[in-house]
């Protein structure tokens, strides 16, 4: 089994979500139909980055990195690219 580290964006304000998981669908689901408390107000959201991990405690290790800001330096330098074309998509 694998554990996912997942990224999403709101389409609503713009800001990102990160969050793990063992099912990456179900949760983005979850999400998308305010079955997170956290995340109900900001929906919808579409995923823009994940990784995968063999074990629950590596995923959450680098999900508590995600959010320190050096994380966050590290992970938009990662999705740099992708970011901008979602962005670009989104103001068409």
């Amino acid at each position: 089994m694998y554990w996912f580290v997942y990224v999403l964006i709101s389409l609503k304000d713009k800001q990102f979500y990160i969050g793990s998981s063992n099912d990456l669908k179900t949760r983005l689901y979850q999400h998308n139909h305010k079955g997170n408390k956290s995340t109900a107000n900001r929906a919808p959201f579409k995923l823009l980055y994940f990784e995968g991990h063999r074990s629950k405690t590596d995923a959450i290790r680098r999900e508590t990195y995600f959010k320190t800001t050096k994380g966050k330096v590290t992970l938009r330098a990662m999705i740099r690219d992708g970011l901008g074309e979602f962005l670009d998509q989104l103001a068409e």
